[in-house]
């Protein structure tokens, strides 16, 4: 499993930080999210799944 922000198309509306904040953190001087590095994905899978769900960018994947 690799979950991956496109940053250039995230529209910084930090969805994906609420809904699954032990994977996805928020660069605040970029306003863009991000994955946090070394965050256990496997045991988040349903959160990210949520969160690309509700992604109004559509910029997180998951493969």
């Amino acid at each position: 499993m690799a979950v991956k922000i496109d940053e250039e198309e995230c529209m910084g509306c930090e969805s994906c930080v609420e809904i699954c904040p032990a994977v996805f953190g928020f660069n605040e001087d970029e306003t863009k999210a991000f994955v946090i590095e070394g965050a256990d994905l496997e045991a988040n899978a349903d959160c990210i799944e949520e969160s690309i769900g509700s992604c109004p960018a559509a910029c997180i994947t998951n493969d």
